[in-house]
């Protein structure tokens, strides 16, 4: 995930800057006595409401996130329970569901171009497009700032701990994706309802405790409701904002004093997008996420390309300090708990997220969803995190710099040329936005559980996600935002326990979908223009009528074979008689 806030006292460890959000104390550069005067008049009107906010937030803010993020202390190192409860279900899922992330990505390539779905199917969104979405709300912060933190305090040796349960974090997507679209439901419009409040309901139900998953699915929809607008949304607009002002000239800068005015055209952005629904997402965010991929790619290849010499050292740091590290607390363990805290709170897995993206997708399938989603712990937090870490580390900085987070990142790309950090501006805002666009759809979701999926309600509250978006690019509310962080990961207790419930008929999806494509009763769709593809998913008033008398030519022969099985039973019953 974007935002990684493991307390009120850490929320900016992975903030860009110097790890202090722009605020109003931070912008009176007025030439003039009477501007600087009036500048002035309004910071302390600001810093008045904050602070009155502050006061009364604060300790609740603390005191909750001191309960989400409890830790235990094994060998002098603080271990959080929560980071215990995502781990586990990452190991425990990887092994039950047979190591899907090696054995089972040959079958997820064709899944994702689109090649076994049916442009006919229900849904909205092609896989593609599904996978961009949920990619474009977990890269970002977490990859280019949470990684340098990681570094920072645990070594390079963190890096690699990063990637091992980036590994492990991929079946817990999985499983949330194939979930997602089991229990989804398809309105009469034809516009898809799903994600972990469904199955925890439904699935739950299916399997004879109903009582225990309503209130899990109620539990977890206002959890994602509060938790998406601090990580998803304030903390986003904040830190583009920041990042902005920083890149145009810090306090010097024509920005510096005109935060709302950032949060404006952000906001109207997201005004375009989110108001066309998940099918405006969609579209956004295939072309935005690999665009702003392609970019950090390119420009990490050149830090890379000019320390190619470093790259050999640079892993076996990664290695010899994973298991033999120096001068950390706690030894192995305590770097360990660094690098597995930075790769599971990155990718989101267990949040949830994955299966609210998923549920979208053109399939009739469950798992073939699955095998999708296991790409985007792949892509965050064993590709990107992996380019990030060599960067820092093959530069030498992560021993020398007294930065930390985005700013060692920062000084990273700045080791090519004075003006190769702009490019690292350029990542993170489109990292922020695509965030923004990911994460309303997520709360539109929970809302709409809530609410019967009133129309009003999601209305009301695509308005409040774009007014907020204003908000927070000029606020310096971080308990508000700690408050609203710490809900957000409480999403991955209810949602992981849905999963070790449901595990049999996770397995049953997974494993019957391999064994379907293996013995090839589950073929490329033909002709290939029915194919759903990566973006061109929309029906043709011809498939959509052939669709529905094959559909029609189904129902009539199940029809035709209950009514012979009746009727045998019927001439047995009277030669009984």
């Amino acid at each position: 995930m974007n935002s990684i806030i493991e307390n009120s006292d850490q929320i900016h460890d992975i903030a860009v800057l110097d790890s202090i959000p722009i605020n109003a104390d931070r912008m009176t550069t007025a030439s003039h006595a009477v501007a600087e005067t009036q500048a002035a008049a309004d910071i302390t009107a600001a810093s008045g409401i904050d602070q009155a906010i502050e006061s009364f937030v604060g300790p609740i803010a603390q005191a909750f996130s001191n309960v989400v993020f409890f830790e235990l202390s094994i060998g002098g190192v603080g271990i959080p329970l929560i980071v215990v409860w995502l781990m586990a279900a990452a190991v425990f899922l990887t092994v039950y569901l047979r190591f899907q992330p090696i054995r089972g990505l040959k079958y997820s390539i064709g899944i994702i171009r689109g090649r076994f779905t049916r442009k006919t199917d229900p849904g909205q969104v092609s896989s593609f497009q599904a996978l961009a979405t949920e990619l474009s709300g977990t890269v970002g912060l977490g990859n280019i700032a949470g990684v340098a933190v990681a570094i920072t305090a645990g070594g390079p040796g963190a890096a690699l701990w990063i990637i091992i349960f980036g590994f492990f974090a991929m079946t817990v997507k999985m499983a949330e994706a194939t979930l997602g679209v089991k229990y989804r439901k398809i309105q009469a419009d034809g516009t898809v309802s799903g994600g972990p409040m469904y199955y925890l309901r439904d699935g739950l139900a299916e399997i004879g405790r109903p009582k225990l998953g309503k209130f899990l699915a109620v539990f977890y929809a206002i959890a994602t409701v509060i938790g998406v607008i601090g990580a998803g949304n304030l903390f986003q607009a904040n830190q583009a904002a920041a990042i902005l002002v920083k890149a145009t000239g810090g306090d010097s800068s024509f920005l510096a004093d005109k935060l709302w005015l950032i949060g404006a055209v952000v906001a109207a952005l997201t005004a375009l997008v989110i108001l066309g629904g998940i099918k405006k997402i969609g579209q956004w965010t295939s072309k935005l996420t690999p665009m702003m991929a392609i970019l950090y790619f390119l420009s990490i290849l050149v830090i890379l390309v000019m320390n190619i010499g470093e790259i050999p050292h640079a892993f076996a740091l990664m290695f010899t300090g994973a298991f033999t590290p120096d001068g950390l607390t706690g030894g192995v363990i305590g770097v360990a708990i660094v690098g597995i805290q930075r790769a599971l709170f990155s990718n989101a897995a267990g949040i949830g997220s994955a299966a609210m993206a998923h549920a979208a997708s053109k399939t009739t399938k469950p798992a073939t969803e699955g095998f999708v989603a296991m790409w985007e712990p792949l892509i965050d937090s064993v590709i990107i995190c992996t380019l990030t870490s060599l960067a820092i580390i093959t530069t030498g900085l992560y021993g020398s710099s007294s930065e930390d987070g985005i700013g060692l990142t920062s000084e990273a790309f700045a080791t090519v040329a004075g003006w190769f950090p702009i490019l690292l501006t350029i990542c993170v805002v489109l990292f922020a936005f695509s965030t923004i666009l990911a994460y309303g759809y997520y709360g539109q979701q929970a809302l709409g559980y809530l609410t019967g999926n009133s129309k009003k309600a999601d209305k009301a509250y695509q308005i409040f996600w774009i007014l907020a978006v204003i908000v927070g690019a000029s606020m310096s509310l971080e308990s508000v935002i700690a408050f609203s962080d710490a809900i957000f990961f409480l999403m991955a207790f209810p949602n992981l326990l849905g999963l070790y419930f449901l595990s049999r008929i996770l397995r049953l999806e997974i494993l019957r979908l391999r064994k379907r494509i293996d013995v090839g009763v589950m073929r490329e769709i033909t002709p290939a223009e029915l194919q759903v593809g990566m973006g061109d998913h929309e029906p043709t008033a011809e498939q959509i009528k052939a669709a529905e008398a094959g559909r029609r030519r189904k129902r009539d022969k199940l029809r035709e074979v209950r009514d012979s099985l009746k009727a045998k039973k019927l001439e047995r019953a009277k030669r009984g008689d």
